[in-house]
């Protein structure tokens, strides 16, 4: 939409530019005025702001001025309705945007919100959107938020404002990502969103090592390093650097490039008996293997035993090919 008016505006200007010319031209080669001379009636004419002739006109630059005059009127007028649309239109379009945005996130529930939208959040918001998980975005930037608006929910305010959480859906919302560069805004967005919802599972980047307890003090479930975990990456590369690259082939990233999936017994238990790791059989059934478990508690296992019992609040982690992973997801609908 306003593409077309925007296009409509080049076209009015394309009009008034060509009434200027004509008229400049018009004094100057059919009734020898100069350049000057010409350029100033035809000004004069096109604006009737009244001043006197530079000079007596005959009958036919009369007639000239009159149909430069009655032109000009039409051309300008027209170029003043459609600024005009292109003002109300925008601010209208503008309006019916937020209140879309409003109402999608309106009905929103468990969803993601994130806190910041540079190099962290935008990567945190690739990731959601490879798995479908719906988030909306808190950004203050308004540059940012035109850039991006078409592809990512955003409200536009300071994420340490209770109602700016609040239009987020934060008492709705079953995590948060807080992602702004410095500490102590990150250390207020997490004490203020604890506050609206004691339920929140809160993670956090941190910049200093010192704040990490603060963080984890004000309610963060869990606190990030960005610049040292890129650190122990990159020095991880120099004294294992197969088992790294390794590791990196099995980063997730979509549900078509999945390597690892994470499934609740649950989501068995409906289909089949599973006492155990053994009554899965997911090896034989998919191609997948069970590399580690999570119980109810939160405890992780790593490469558990065949014969450990399972319990219904417990998870399984799996890692296959993405074929074999998307046939796990289809044989027991999952996600």
């Amino acid at each position: 939409m306003l593409r077309w008016f925007r296009s409509k505006i080049f076209w009015a200007i394309g009009l008034m530019a060509f009434v200027l010319l004509f008229g400049v031209v018009g004094y100057k080669l059919l009734y020898g005025f100069t350049w000057i001379e010409a350029i100033y009636m035809t000004i004069i004419t096109v604006t009737t702001v009244g001043f006197a002739e530079v000079r007596p006109l005959d009958p036919n630059a009369k007639i000239f001025t009159v149909f430069l005059i009655v032109t000009s009127v039409f051309i300008f007028g027209y170029a003043l309705s459609v600024v005009t649309e292109y003002l109300l239109g925008r601010n209208s379009l503008q309006i019916l945007k937020k209140k879309k945005v409003k109402r999608a996130i309106g009905n929103l529930s468990n969803h993601v919100v994130v806190c910041g939208f540079g190099r962290n959040g935008m990567q945190a918001a690739e990731k959601l959107r490879a798995y479908k998980k719906p988030f909306v975005v808190i950004e203050r930037d308004k540059e940012v938020i035109e850039r991006h608006e078409d592809e990512v929910l955003f409200v536009e305010g300071d994420a340490n404002e209770d109602d700016v959480l609040l239009q987020a859906g934060i008492e709705r919302a079953q995590y948060l990502i807080t992602a702004v560069p410095d500490d102590a805004a990150n250390l207020f967005i997490v004490l203020t969103a604890r506050q609206l919802n004691k339920k929140l599972f809160i993670i956090s980047r941190a910049s200093q090592i010192t704040s990490q307890t603060k963080l984890a003090l004000a309610g963060a479930d869990k606190v990030i390093m960005p610049d040292k975990i890129g650190g122990d990456h990159m020095a991880s590369l120099v004294v294992m650097p197969d088992l790294i690259t390794f590791m990196d082939k099995l980063s997730v990233e979509g549900e078509n490039t999945t390597n690892l999936e994470e499934v609740e017994i649950e989501d068995f238990t409906d289909q089949m008996d599973c006492n155990s790791i053994r009554d899965l059989d997911l090896r034989r059934k998919t191609g997948c293997t069970i590399i580690g478990y999570i119980d109810p508690e939160g405890k992780y296992i790593i490469n558990p035993e065949a014969d450990l019992q399972l319990e219904p609040k417990g998870k399984v982690i799996v890692l296959g090919r993405p074929e074999q992973i998307k046939k796990l997801n289809q044989m027991f609908q999952i996600g």
